[in-house]
């Protein structure tokens, strides 16, 4: 089983809550249904990107810092 997590709005998306703080989730990472695994930023406001699945995370399709459109995927669940 796979799922894509999708972006649900454009913005930047982010890995970190914090410049100075640790990922929300590794590549490699066990995540549960309901778990963030980043924010998308626009305009100084911040939406959470969570996994819709319990999987493993398979891959980020966007980097770190990156910017994203409403519908773009960004990370794969195995």
């Amino acid at each position: 089983m796979s799922a894509e997590i999708i972006a649900p709005i454009p913005g930047i998306f982010y890995r970190r809550p914090a410049p100075d703080k640790s990922p929300f989730a590794e590549v490699g990472d066990e995540v549960e249904a309901g778990q963030t695994i980043g924010v998308i930023e626009i305009m100084k406001q911040f939406t959470e990107v969570r996994s819709d699945v319990a999987g493993v995370i398979a891959s980020f399709d966007i980097e770190d810092n990156g910017m994203v459109g409403p519908g773009d995927i960004v990370a794969r669940i195995s």
